[in-house]
């Protein structure tokens, strides 16, 4: 008892645990009123009743608990808010800066303009990451491939050629691509090569993002109140010392620890709120750097949509590696061909959405929607 005594009046650090605990059993104001005109013989009372009433002979006592909770509880919280603001940053420049998920985005497109060509929905600028998570809902005809294999297909061979590339003008200094992957220089003129390498970099795609998926899963409305419960916790604590700590004109060593620590933990969480501030605008370029500007708050819905496609993005080169790649047709000739043209590739694979979008909305929808 009189260890608390004095870790209480001192100002002392007490552990989380312990000072959590002191808070739960805070008693009532009726309770805390019948402990104060309790004049009997305290040895009658329970052993918690004995243990409050002692504690309550402590001016504030649990405003005291309450601030050294503060006190004790801070630096983890700091640290979890700055560590959520790096990931959120370094999240937001890899998705903006990152040249492979840029050029799938690319190659969506693409692919759905090809597909969407000569309809009001062909010649699309833009479409919403959420379109990437259909991508493998859409099937080909023979009810395995998908409209996410078709466009990791068109990629894979240039990525192939980018890497081999590279690695040349490195002069041996090679990062994605081992040595061993190019000991033939024979192996170099094959397409299966070029495309086996290329496999290989755009699967490593989420390698590159991963504090992408960092982001994907924080929770946002659990930050924004961390934030705003150290602002308030601060407030707290300065109205305690400049009132109730003030009115006992105590100079013992909890007033002086209190004081030194609101004048410094002020700092601290003005800086917070600064970069929460800076992390929030930052975090809604990047959504309108993808989607445009929307006056709907996302949260962080944009890092989700990315790590889960990305999974899908690693589950269909795992399919496109282990399914062997089909022979070209031969060229028609006279005998095989016909007076009408060949239809295209992508209509005999995908004939369901030729007049379709990307996403699987068909070409009757309001021509306002975005592609």
């Amino acid at each position: 008892m009189r260890y608390l005594f004095f870790f209480s009046k001192e100002g002392n650090e007490l552990s989380v645990e312990l000072l959590q605990t002191l808070l739960k059993m805070a008693p009532t104001v009726d309770e805390e009123l019948k402990l104060r005109l309790y004049t009997g013989d305290p040895s009658e009372l329970a052993l918690a009743e004995q243990f409050l009433k002692a504690l309550l002979e402590i001016p504030f006592a649990f405003q005291r608990v309450d601030v050294l909770l503060f006190k004790a509880s801070l630096p983890e919280d700091v640290l979890n808010v700055k560590q959520s603001f790096s990931i959120l940053e370094m999240a937001c420049g890899e998705l903006k800066n990152n040249r492979l998920f840029l050029k799938l985005l690319e190659a969506v497109l693409k692919t759905g303009n090809r597909m969407n060509d000569g309809t009001f929905r062909g010649g699309a600028q833009a479409f919403k990451l959420d379109t990437l998570l259909k991508l493998s809902d859409v099937k080909g005809t023979d009810g395995k491939t998908t409209l996410l294999h078709f466009v990791v297909q068109e990629i894979i061979r240039s990525e192939g050629v980018r890497a081999v590339r590279q690695a040349r003008e490195r002069s041996g200094s090679i990062s994605s691509v081992h040595s061993s992957d190019l000991s033939d220089d024979s192996l170099h003129e094959s397409e299966d090569y070029f495309r086996k390498l290329g496999l290989k970099v755009v699967s490593g795609v989420g390698d590159e993002l991963q504090n992408v998926k960092k982001a994907a899963g924080l929770d946002a409305d659990a930050l924004t109140s961390l934030v705003a419960s150290l602002n308030h916790r601060l407030s707290k604590t300065k109205e305690f010392l400049n009132t109730s700590m003030k009115s006992l004109e105590e100079e013992s060593g909890f007033h002086n620890t209190l004081k030194k620590f609101s004048s410094e933990v002020e700092t601290e969480i003005t800086f917070i709120s600064e970069e929460d501030k800076r992390i929030r605008s930052l975090v809604k370029k990047t959504i309108d750097f993808f989607h445009g500007n929307s006056a709907k708050d996302e949260g962080l819905r944009l890092f989700v949509i990315v790590r889960d496609f990305l999974l899908i993005l690693e589950k269909a080169c795992k399919e496109v590696r282990e399914t062997p790649r089909k022979v070209k047709q031969p060229a028609p000739t006279r005998e095989n061909s016909s007076s009408s043209p060949m239809p295209s590739p992508k209509l005999l694979l995908f004939p369901a959405i030729k007049d379709r979008r990307v996403d699987g909305s068909s070409s009757s929808d309001s021509s306002n929607d975005e592609s």
